[in-house]
């Protein structure tokens, strides 16, 4: 069927319908089943009852940072594989995981950091510093933005990403103690102490990076056709590189800051955006924004329920098993080049 304006936009709203019913679910569903009418007296009626405190302080504060926390990472990933168009690109490319996971761990072996609403700062300065580092590797002599060409950030990215992973590990494998805080954090969850009051922190990042995304749909489609054409077409590719760069930085770093590193939602969901909508951004990042939470959400609802009900896996987990088949079935597609 063609992909019309008028059925990408049903299939928007689809999308949104979808996020709804997940997040439904992510309230609802845990190691303790709650029903409807449980859920509406905790929203509407609270009086303080057990089902009251697991909804309104434990499974509420998590929704709501998985929908903020996917909506960022889905769009970091589809600007991500715009901006360097590698189908294989996800925001850990530009070092932005590593670099909020060595300023966390520093700030909890240096300083005594102990909360992650006292980290999360640390976290999000590591990774607009990496990312910064990244670019001016990228922009190679010239420090120009015009320069910092899509395959110099990439191989800048990963070799910076290598060395501060290093650093972090060694963090790690000297202080105990920071292992034993990090070793949850670094594999990735929802479950944060203080949730909303680190969202607090952190969604204005997101939702300042998001609308910085979303605006950079239609120069990312005429960088797309390369550098001469797009000049004619009125873009500036400096200027819309280093705008994404900015974008990735605030999305990326601050929804790993507040969950940690959540690997492959942001190579993940861009491809399946990519599936429904055809190479046009201006569709791919509204679509990755929608359909990323949804699948982290989900992730999170089945590593509630997969472990038992004594236990429960972390979001991280799912969604790297998940991000492992999907990368199987990516590499062995014919279409993984088409952009």
């Amino acid at each position: 069927m063609p992909r019309t304006a008028p059925r990408l936009a049903a299939l928007l709203v689809a999308a949104l319908a979808l996020l709804a019913v997940t997040a439904a679910l992510s309230i609802a569903v845990g190691t303790k089943g709650i029903g409807p009418a449980g859920i509406w007296h905790a929203l509407a009626h609270p009086t303080g009852t057990y089902d009251d405190t697991v909804v309104r302080r434990l499974r509420l504060p998590r929704t709501a940072l998985g929908l903020a926390a996917g909506a960022s990472l889905g769009l970091a990933g589809a600007l991500m594989q715009g901006l360097t168009r590698n189908p294989l690109a996800d925001p850990g490319i530009l070092g932005v995981n590593a670099g909020a996971s060595l300023g966390a761990v520093a700030a909890i072996s240096l300083l005594g950091v102990q909360s992650p609403s006292g980290f999360v700062w640390f976290a999000l300065a590591g990774a607009a510093a990496a990312t910064a580092v990244v670019y001016l590797l990228g922009a190679g002599r010239s420090g120009r933005g015009a320069a910092a060409t899509p395959v110099r950030l990439a191989l800048a990215g990963t070799a910076v990403q290598a060395a501060l992973l290093g650093v972090n590990q060694a963090f790690q494998i000297l202080d105990s103690a920071a292992l034993d805080k990090m070793r949850f954090w670094v594999v990735g969850a929802l479950t944060v102490d203080n949730g909303m009051h680190v969202l607090a922190e952190t969604g204005p990042l997101m939702l300042l990076g998001a609308l910085i995304a979303l605006g950079l749909a239609r120069p990312l489609n005429a960088v797309a056709l390369g550098e001469d054409s797009a000049r004619a077409l009125g873009a500036r590719p400096g200027r819309t590189r280093a705008l994404a760069v900015l974008a990735i930085t605030l999305l990326c770093g601050a929804a790993t800051a507040a969950c940690g590193p959540i690997g492959f939602l942001g190579l993940m969901i861009p491809h399946a955006a990519r599936a429904l909508t055809g190479p046009d951004q201006r569709w791919i990042l509204p679509f990755s924004m929608v359909l990323a939470p949804v699948l982290l959400l989900g992730s999170d609802v089945l590593a509630r329920v997969a472990a038992g009900s004594d236990s429960e896996l972390q979001v991280g987990v799912v969604t790297a098993v998940l991000g492992g088949l999907a990368f199987v079935l990516l590499v062995r597609s014919r279409r993984m080049a088409e952009l």
